[in-house]
């Protein structure tokens, strides 16, 4: 059984979340993948970031509660930074320190000694966290929530008198400054019992050791009439030969270790009550928000970096009511900004809805015209507002979705058994099955590897078919009869329309630019041909 969370900056509720995962293949087709690259240089925090935003909700409060966090981030960046190494340092408690381990009541003084410290650290490390929550001027939900859980440890878990126990033995055991040996002797001078003498708040001082031993034995007085210290001799350390070197300190704690336990049994008692008093407070729900913060963090320096390079940020929110699903102002594909070949005067930007009339567009246009950039411009859209992030528009308001779905052309050698018509069919039948009326579906020249007829017979029944299931769709197609004859396709008796969405092409010239209109007269078949090498120049190379 999954363990609850009590506290999480990505989700309003950890412990109820909906929604489907976003599969590796689409992640790459609207370009994550290779924007991941630039968001962060580890690899393990690119798997980190991608597993939030593969995880998708169509829950708009999640929406709102990440976008409410990372405005909160963007705007104090040195809260960040000191919350990154606090949380740093609770997770190095929680990783290598004792609180992973089982403890017992025969637990030897030493290793009590260490949890108490470890604990003090502990206490420390969230008293910071409140301060800083408290220090900054933040808006958010989700740091708001943050600050309430920190106020419940203190309640329920009687922080403060945990924070004066801690103290009032630290107290006491950081006197602890050294241990005076009691070494009994046989009739053969050798060692019969060791016992401690006293615990004392002061360390001895090295001195000579033959000359000072050979006083003592040689002077009536050197030998101290029974057992107690007379503090006549000095301090002469010995050497244990016959403890390995580099465990010597260790093995040497440890066989003192109950004696000492014994001697201290009062405050060995007060630490066991203590520790276990307090053992339940779990630092494991504290140590989970590290990966969230890092995931908000990366991707602000990120988006920072490109806002001072000029490029356009909003954030997205919500439309709460009607059948409007997107309404989208200056979008561009953040793919463009992020390799860093274009500078923002360079971006040609696009306005897009969907709404009952353009619930699926059909998408033609010359080749090399922008139709794929565009189509991954919207899923990306989706991905970064629904992880909270700024996205790439002067306006941005949606509805989210509960999963974003790909269908692009499938690479050869998956196609032996089916050929490249038959995969084509069997995907997109099995995306079309887990389909919902809140999903976004992107399809690339789907049903192309056939002949037009072929595939102009298929792709009108998908047509039909998502009109029926209300899906948000942009259907990148060379097919341009399926626009031509667009009335035929929304002539079902269904809410939901096609629409016609054309890359603009001026005098054979790329704009980049895409509009809602009809098709023009011809088709492209030259770049068609030219795409797929089938000129008379191609051929004859």
């Amino acid at each position: 059984m999954a363990r609850k969370r009590a506290i999480s900056i990505l989700y309003p509720d950890p412990n109820n979340i909906t929604g489907s995962v976003t599969s590796d293949t689409s992640f790459h087709d609207i370009g994550l993948d290779y924007i991941l690259e630039k968001v962060s240089m580890r690899q393990n925090e690119r798997f980190l970031i991608a597993s939030v935003m593969k995880n998708m909700t169509a829950d708009p409060e999640v929406t709102r509660f990440r976008t409410g966090i990372f405005e909160d981030i963007l705007a104090n960046p040195e809260m960040c930074d000191r919350m990154i190494k606090l949380l740093d340092q609770i997770h190095f408690l929680n990783e290598y320190g004792s609180f992973r381990r089982e403890h017992d009541i025969k637990t030897g003084l030493w290793e009590l000694l260490h949890r108490l410290s470890e604990l003090n650290d502990y206490i420390n490390c969230v008293d910071a966290v409140r301060d800083c929550l408290n220090e900054y001027k933040l808006k958010s939900e989700g740091f708001a929530k943050l600050r309430e859980y920190l106020d419940r440890i203190y309640d329920e878990s009687l922080f403060n008198e945990l924070k004066k126990d801690v103290a009032s033995l630290k107290a006491t055991t950081d006197t602890m400054k050294s241990i005076t040996l009691g070494i009994n002797l046989n009739q053969s001078f050798e060692v019969d019992s060791i016992g401690i003498v006293s615990v004392n708040n002061k360390q001895f001082k090295s001195s000579g050791i033959l000359n000072n031993f050979a006083d003592a034995l040689l002077t009536k007085d050197g030998i101290n009439d029974g057992c107690d210290w007379n503090g006549q001799l000095r301090y002469h350390p010995a050497t244990l030969m016959s403890v390995p070197e580099q465990d010597g300190g260790k093995d040497l704690t440890h066989n003192i270790d109950k004696e000492i336990s014994q001697l201290l049994s009062d405050i060995t008692k007060r630490l066991e009550k203590l520790l276990s008093r307090y053992v339940t407070i779990s630092i494991t729900d504290i140590t989970d928000l590290i990966p969230e913060f890092m995931y908000y963090v990366r991707w602000a320096a990120f988006i920072k970096d490109l806002k001072a390079k000029g490029f356009s940020f909003c954030t997205a929110s919500i439309i709460e009511e009607g059948r409007t699903r997107m309404e989208a102002n200056g979008l561009y594909n953040l793919k463009l900004a992020a390799a860093g070949e274009l500078e923002s005067k360079d971006i040609v930007t696009n306005d897009l809805d969907f709404t009952d009339e353009h619930t699926v567009y059909l998408l033609t246009g010359a080749n090399r015209g922008g139709k794929t950039t565009i189509t991954q411009a919207v899923g990306l859209l989706y991905a970064l507002a629904q992880g909270g992030i700024s996205v790439p528009a002067d306006q941005f308001a949606f509805q989210p979705a509960d999963c974003i779905y790909t269908h692009y052309p499938a690479d050869e050698d998956k196609t032996l058994d089916l050929g490249r018509l038959g995969e084509e069919c069997r995907r997109f039948k099995e995306i079309f099955t887990k389909c919902t009326d809140k999903s976004l579906l992107l399809l690339n020249e789907t049903f192309s590897t056939t002949s037009f007829e072929e595939g102009y017979y298929i792709a009108a029944d998908t047509v039909k078919a998502l009109l029926c299931k209300e899906i948000r769709t942009v259907f990148n197609t060379h097919m341009h009869k399926l626009a031509v004859e667009i009335d035929k396709l929304n002539s079902q008796d269904t809410p939901c329309k096609a629409a016609s969405l054309v890359a603009v092409s001026d005098e054979r010239e790329r704009t980049f630019k895409v509009k809602v209109a009809p098709p023009p007269g011809s088709s492209y078949a030259a770049d068609i041909a030219l795409k797929y090498g089938v000129t008379f120049e191609q051929l004859m190379e």
